[in-house]
């Protein structure tokens, strides 16, 4: 298994443990809050969606990622979604480890 599928089986291991906020406006209070570790995105999100959420992310300073598409997080999670907050520093931290290692 690779380190994406890694990381999706991961994604839904946190949605069932109730550490991912989702939803754009969730998210995007997470991330005012300073509350969310690690940030995910559709690829194939609007692109203002996109914008906000990165501009957002990089002004708090917040982990970024938008390497998978909404068919991918929405499967891994069980509801259609393009923006993920992971909110688990032990969550987000894996992830990031994953998803650096990826390429």
């Amino acid at each position: 298994m690779g380190n994406k599928a890694k990381s999706l089986n991961l994604l839904g291991l946190a949605m069932r443990a109730g550490q991912l906020v989702t939803g754009e406006e969730g998210v995007l209070k997470e991330i005012r809050g300073n509350k969310a570790q690690l940030v995910l995105i559709a690829t194939d999100a609007g692109a203002s969606t996109h914008k906000r959420i990165q501009d957002k992310t990089t002004y708090y300073e917040i982990p970024f990622y938008d390497g998978f598409t909404q068919a991918e997080i929405s499967h891994a999670i069980g509801r259609s979604r393009t923006t993920i907050a992971v909110m688990d520093a032990g969550f987000a931290k894996k992830l990031k480890e994953l998803l650096q290692s990826e390429g």
